[in-house]
């Protein structure tokens, strides 16, 4: 017992994790190849022997679980990139570009004063 006081209780990783091999990403996509501002889209992903994903741009709602979506509403042309941290350490990145057009105004409204 006496070996056990003496471990560091700080180290926050975990002692016991999935064997399996090194950290993979099965899949990072967006819904839709292209959107116009304002229209939603979902991101998707999927990670094997992941300790921890992240999604950059930060997306508010990234949790970490081998399988999720989520919905996004970009303003803009984005280029989203995905960091799976696995066990060891190691790191594994996809990355991608999400096109976002700009909403075309109205035309103007054309008035013929000579037909009034």
């Amino acid at each position: 017992m006496w070996g056990l006081s003496a471990v560091d209780r700080t180290d926050r990783r975990s002692w016991i994790h999935p064997a399996g091999g090194p950290v993979r990403i099965l899949q990072f996509y967006a819904s839709a190849g292209y959107l116009t501002a304002g229209e939603t889209a979902r991101i998707c992903y999927s990670v094997e022997n992941a300790k921890s994903v992240r999604i950059s741009p930060m997306i508010q709602e990234v949790y970490f679980l081998p399988n999720h979506c989520l919905e996004i509403v970009p303003e803009h042309t984005t280029h989203y990139t995905l960091l799976a941290e696995g066990y060891d350490g190691a790191v594994a990145v996809k990355s991608f570009t999400l096109q976002v057009e700009a909403v075309e105004p109205p035309p103007p409204q054309v008035v013929n004063y000579a037909a009034l």
